[in-house]
């Protein structure tokens, strides 16, 4: 088993580069199984749930390579419908492959994904929405089998915005015979960046951004290249690390446009942050403040991704603050760790009541989900004294060689076995 040791304490300067999203690369990568052909997809990031992704694809029949940040998907010719229970079971987002698969050959076989444990993400918006566009399931066991003739364009509205139905939906429309409208509809970068990914396919897609998505289907599609969009749960890790511990970094290619709600609340804290060509600055030279409440939910508010990483300055604040958490029940589960560590944190159902104390002390823990494990590395960043953190396969699932990242910074973060 594998550790993160941490030596808190230093301040965090320099520069440091965003990778590609991979919220929105592992979408995109399933859309290439819609129709056959060579896909070149750049700026993946080289995490373990893209790994997961490209052994999925293979098992489908593509044959997959990657070269730096490029990744070819050749989909020509794919042999099975049937999504691995084992790769399932390694990582929810293998769900996105519903959609084109239904699309491209009118049949799927799916098992419950895996993923993260931080509370219960149903998957009856998706198979809600692709019954309305004329797909039939059948259970059998942990065996899910969707099976449609002709899929149908109609109107479908989303009892949530979920993301990952938006773009399951997006995909099984592109070929719908017909008009389809997908009202209450996620809005994240990352289904601009998975329509944008479709439009170069061939598809008529318009409206990502917005709580209302029209599709028209076509009659087919050809091969296309891409370029994933910057991360911005990363990005948006990167600033909460530099304000925690203090300090100033450029972090380039980030888009401060696609992390609003994180930098207002930030800049409450007393950080400097700021836009320029090639990224976001931020410099943090003083105690962080105590805010009000911060209450997560779908884009544009508060991402979810963020809420532990936040709570970790709030913990070394000045002052009392407050998180609610509206989008999963069980993602407070960083809480207990950071309490290790000396916080003081109250959990009250939804609200977690926050007394920013002097700092943090450092300790072993271990981290519950991925971006909890981010927030935990943070923690011991701002930590006096040495910190362990354990179970860094959910970390590495979100954060190419996290220790590198912040070592590049100046953080004193070494893995050993």
């Amino acid at each position: 088993m594998e550790v993160l040791k941490i030596d808190g304490g230093k301040r965090l300067a320099g520069t440091v580069k965003v990778d590609g999203a991979k919220n929105a690369a592992l979408p995109i990568l399933a859309a290439t199984t819609i129709v056959g052909g060579i896909h070149r997809i750049s700026n993946v990031p080289e995490l373990r749930d893209i790994s997961t992704m490209m052994q999925i694809l293979e098992s489908l029949g593509c044959k997959t390579k990657r070269e730096g940040d490029v990744v070819t998907v050749d989909s020509t010719d794919i042999t099975s419908t049937q999504i691995p229970a084992e790769l399932m079971m390694k990582m929810r987002s293998s769900i996105f492959l519903m959609g084109p698969l239904l699309a491209r050959f009118g049949e799927v076989e799916t098992f419950q994904p895996g993923g993260c444990a931080i509370g219960e993400r149903k998957m009856d918006i998706h198979f809600s929405g692709l019954e309305d566009l004329g797909v039939q399931f059948v259970q059998s066991g942990d065996s899910i089998k969707g099976k449609s003739s002709r899929l149908i364009g109609t109107a479908i509205k989303l009892r949530f915005p979920s993301v990952g139905a938006t773009e399951n939906l997006m995909m099984a429309a592109a070929t719908a015979e017909g008009m389809t409208t997908i009202e209450n509809a996620a809005r994240e970068p990352e289904i601009v960046d998975l329509q944008d990914f479709l439009n170069a396919l061939g598809a008529r897609i318009s409206g990502a951004g917005t709580s209302t998505i029209s599709v028209t289907g076509v009659n087919s599609l050809g091969a296309a290249e891409h370029r994933v969009i910057p991360d911005r749960i990363v990005a948006g890790t990167i600033l909460c690390a530099t304000v925690a511990c203090g300090g100033s970094v450029d972090v380039l290619e980030a888009r401060i446009d696609h992390i609003e709600s994180l930098v207002k609340s930030l800049r409450e804290m007393g950080a400097e942050i700021e836009a320029h060509a090639n990224g976001i600055r931020v410099s943090m030279n003083q105690r962080p403040k105590a805010i009000g409440e911060i209450k997560t939910g779908p884009y544009p508010d508060f991402p979810t991704d963020l809420q532990s990483q936040v709570m970790v300055i709030l913990s070394i604040a000045s002052g009392d603050s407050s998180i609610k958490e509206t989008i999963f029940e069980s993602r407070y589960q960083h809480v207990e760790q950071l309490r290790l560590m000396g916080a003081e944190i109250a959990i009250e159902g939804e609200v977690a009541k926050i007394h920013g104390i002097d700092g943090l002390t450092g300790t072993k823990v271990a981290s519950t989900d991925l971006r909890a494990g981010a927030a935990l590395v943070i923690a011991g960043m701002v930590a006096r004294g040495e910190t362990t953190v354990e179970n860094l396969n959910h970390i590495d699932r979100g954060y190419h060689r996290i220790e590198e990242l912040f070592n590049e910074l100046g953080a004193s973060i070494r893995r050993e076995s």
